[in-house]
């Protein structure tokens, strides 16, 4: 699961890389740059999910250890 988060995030950070380059920073809120940035924008979103996830996953194995 360990490796499956991990490699969702570096999946999102490059989508975040390659969504960068397609803003036209003159015009940000028109054309291909609002869908670039909803899309550097989900990007985050799955990478703050993914860390929650992994974080969660940690506390479990902690929790279940103690019992």
């Amino acid at each position: 699961m360990k490796i499956l988060t991990i490699i969702i995030s570096v999946l999102a950070l490059a989508l975040i890389a390659f969504n960068f380059t397609k803003v036209d920073f003159n015009t940000p809120f028109e054309g291909e740059s609002i869908i670039a940035l909803i899309t550097i924008l989900s990007g985050f979103c799955v990478i703050l999910m993914m860390t929650i996830l992994r974080i969660s996953k940690r506390i479990e194995a902690k929790v279940k250890g103690r019992n």
